[in-house]
């Protein structure tokens, strides 16, 4: 207990999913969290949850794809809190696997628009108010398709591959500042995130899954908070620049 003692935290997409476990395993660790999320009554339910269990939660509805959305959920996340110290980027949207000769104009510009400019928008918001308190710590959720070519659609493998090398574009640039950046690659994890797609391209999602006979299990939303949680604490202190593989070995084969 207490490795997050009196940190703020604002986590995107927390409503549900690993997001929601993120912002839990932070609260039991004595972090103030930002629950950020699109869907208000998830929000709600995940905030009355936390302060049902005694810990200090904000919701904040936000969008982000939308840059005045991202740009007032940290504001209103520092009026209430007074700082943030973490940034998880963790809201996302699958591409329905679409391989790329039948890729879609509007989930392609869909996908970019949540995964990698919500990305961008939150760094670039987060970042001077780091600066100006001598430090913070960003987790960015990629993708296991982000650190290999052939486990996920052209779009979602385009943004998770992008979130990659902005981590890294970061953590080289801010970490003189005390600022560290690190990003989580999942595999195959249960959630309901798969069965929110829709309209599943044949091609694309046979082609994917050609492997996963290999992974030893299936990941849960626990092992990934897990992962973000040492990320954002101070035991993580010398991880700085990192994509790390958190899918049981699948990439390994």
């Amino acid at each position: 207990m207490g490795r997050l003692q009196d940190k703020v935290a604002i986590i995107t997409g927390s409503g549900a999913g690993i997001g929601k476990e993120v912002a839990i395993a932070y609260a039991r660790e004595g972090a103030k969290v930002v629950i950020a999320d699109f869907n208000e009554t998830t929000l709600n339910e995940t905030v009355a949850e936390l302060k049902a269990s005694g810990h200090e939660a904000l919701g904040v509805k936000v969008d982000v794809s939308v840059n005045e959305d991202v740009e007032r959920m940290v504001d209103e996340s520092i009026k209430a809190f007074g700082k943030v110290d973490i940034l998880v980027n963790n809201a996302g949207v699958g591409d329905n696997m679409q391989a790329a000769a039948n890729v879609q104009d509007d989930t392609w510009n869909r996908i970019l628009s949540i995964n990698l400019n919500g990305v961008m928008y939150g760094l670039r918001k987060i970042i001077p108010h780091f600066m100006e308190n001598g430090g913070g710590t960003i987790v960015n959720m990629a993708s296991i398709t982000g650190l290999t070519g052939g486990r996920g659609g052209l779009g979602y493998t385009a943004v998770k591959h992008a979130v990659v090398g902005m981590t890294k574009n970061v953590a080289s640039q801010y970490g003189p500042h005390n600022i560290r950046c690190n990003a989580i690659a999942p595999g195959h994890i249960q959630t309901e995130f798969a069965a929110s797609m829709t309209n599943i391209d044949e091609f694309g999602m046979k082609a994917s899954i050609r492997a996963t006979n290999l992974i030893p299990r299936a990941g849960t939303v626990e092992d990934i908070a897990n992962i973000t949680l040492f990320l954002g604490s101070d035991e993580s202190s010398y991880v700085n620049g990192v994509a790390l593989a958190a899918d049981g070995g699948w990439s390994a084969y």
